[in-house]
């Protein structure tokens, strides 16, 4: 019952103690103090009690618990006063002589051993509690970067599923190739596009999903940052569809590949209305063609036959007076000219040589009139044997030929242009380059783009030769400007008939 009373009375005391102190660090050191002090004197105590049970033969038995007590829990300074009021306890009261602190030799030996056991205690005691707090450190440390981490990664998702829905949002399809090859994301744009669910998508490679058609090797496309361009593909039910599409390329945090953006316009309905809109444009500017023919035919069969009829029979008259043999001489003089225009106006419309002769013998008489009437020196530069092209093909390198001179006269301020034609077993190659002033990279562009405010020449040039499955390309500089042609080989005749043996000949104004 004392024991218990004891304990009891401890306890209170304790917490009494502990109330006071528990907010501030200088109240928890107050804290230890107080609990170091209060187990020595319980052990102090608890050994009184228990003196006729133990008898005196080791005092030390419950000043040790004291001592590990505070060594693990209150820490180097609280044990040491511990220690200390153990140490004097004992010596006064468990030691003999009773109550005397003057003792033998061998109670000095034993109190020395106490200090130092307890000396030890108090350094493991200290040693291992400094390991629980910087572990306990650590782990308040790595609970916080723990939150800290779930926190970004809540933000992150957050982030992501607002993107995520304003990606499903847009029209492209939208999708993420991972580094190997493979579909990681797929936005309900590309669900709408193609047909497949992003369920039914991912894992997948695009080329074999979509049966892709590429414009360059694949390798090319996924070799660059970025890329943008045609491309055919698949839909689910078999529609074959084409898009603009543009590559990403995505790299992680050290640089290293880590997938590929896409993002996929449908131009499908705006390539069908370029195609209606070339082959109309194709149509015009065949139709042109032959009403410039039939002009040219009629000029030449028919107002060309009669003024050169009224010439003759101008010539034939009689002028028995000198006013009379001046009016007709005048007259004469205006028919000739009137057939001179017709037959210039004639070739300019549709060389007859175009039709009965090919392209060569009628760039050729073009030429000659053009450095006539010009004074540029015009150099022609055509192969030997010039094989007969198609009839498209022709006209649409004389039409090139005679609007490229056209401008060179208006705009170049040159001295000279050179005229070279190629020919193999795949396409014949047109260059026209002249030594003017060149143009602004602005009109280039504008020319290239093909605006309204610079003219139909170029446009229609461009959409003749793409008609006929060929291309165009424009080059300026301030030394002047070159365009090139090019047009495939898709039935040949007879050679060109040509009135000399020479293939290159220098064109001067004589």
């Amino acid at each position: 019952m004392q024991l218990e009373r004891v304990w009891t009375d401890g306890a209170t005391v304790m917490n009494s103690l502990i109330s006071p102190f528990r907010n501030t660090d200088r109240r928890q050191e107050a804290v230890r103090y107080g609990l170091a002090i209060f187990a020595a004197v319980a052990a102090l105590t608890l050994r009184k009690l228990l003196n006729p049970v133990l008898g005196t033969s080791n005092p030390y038995h419950t000043v040790w618990a004291a001592v590990v007590f505070s060594s693990w829990y209150c820490g180097t300074g609280p044990s040491v006063v511990a220690i200390i009021i153990s140490s004097l306890g004992v010596w006064h009261w468990f030691l003999p002589p009773y109550g005397s602190f003057f003792k033998s030799h061998t109670e000095v030996f034993g109190m020395l051993g106490f200090l130092l056991f307890s000396a030890v205690f108090v350094a493991l005691g200290e040693t291992t509690r400094r390991i629980a707090l910087k572990r306990e450190r650590a782990e308040v440390e790595l609970r916080e970067a723990h939150e800290r981490l779930e926190d970004r990664v809540r933000k992150r998702t957050a982030a992501l599923e607002e993107k995520a829905v304003l990606l499903d949002l847009a029209n492209d399809a939208i999708f993420v190739k991972s580094a190997n090859g493979t579909i990681s994301y797929w936005n309900e744009g590309a669900t709408r596009l193609y047909g497949w669910t992003m369920t039914e998508a991912l894992g997948h490679a695009p080329a074999e999903l979509l049966h892709s058609e590429y414009p360059i090797p694949l390798w090319e496309i996924e070799s660059r940052d970025e890329w943008e361009g045609e491309i055919r593909h698949a839909k689910r039910d078999g529609t074959r569809i084409i898009v603009v599409s543009r590559w990403t390329k995505i790299r992680d945090a050290n640089g290293n590949l880590a997938g590929w953006l896409e993002i996929n316009t449908d131009i499908t309905d705006r390539k069908r209305a370029e195609d209606s809109a070339r082959a109309l444009s194709g149509r015009i500017l065949t139709l042109q063609d032959e009403e410039r023919r039939r002009i040219a035919r009629g000029l030449h069969d028919s107002l060309g036959q009669y003024l050169a009829a009224l010439k003759m029979t101008l010539d034939a008259f009689p002028s028995p007076t000198p006013v009379q043999a001046a009016a007709l001489s005048d007259s004469s003089e205006m028919v000739e000219k009137c057939l001179i225009e017709t037959r210039t106006i004639s070739q300019l419309l549709h060389p007859p040589l175009l039709d009965e002769a090919g392209f060569g013998s009628a760039a050729r008489l073009y030429v000659e009139g053009f450095a006539r009437r010009s004074g540029i020196e015009t150099n022609l530069d055509l192969p030997k044997e010039l094989t007969r092209l198609h009839a498209d093909v022709e006209i649409a390198l004389f039409r090139a030929v005679q609007e490229c001179l056209t401008n060179i006269h208006k705009h170049a301020n040159c001295s000279s242009v050179d005229i070279r034609v190629a020919q193999d077993a795949k396409q014949v190659r047109l260059e026209i380059a002249d030594n003017g002033q060149g143009m602004s990279r602005e009109r280039l562009n504008r020319l290239l783009q093909g605006a309204a405010e610079v003219g139909v020449g170029i446009a229609g040039m461009r959409e003749r030769f793409r008609e006929l499955g060929g291309s165009l390309e424009l080059r300026s500089t301030r030394k002047g400007t070159t365009v090139i042609v090019t047009a495939p080989m898709p039935q040949c005749a007879a050679v060109d008939s040509t009135p000399d043996s020479s293939s290159t000949r220098t064109i001067s104004a004589a």
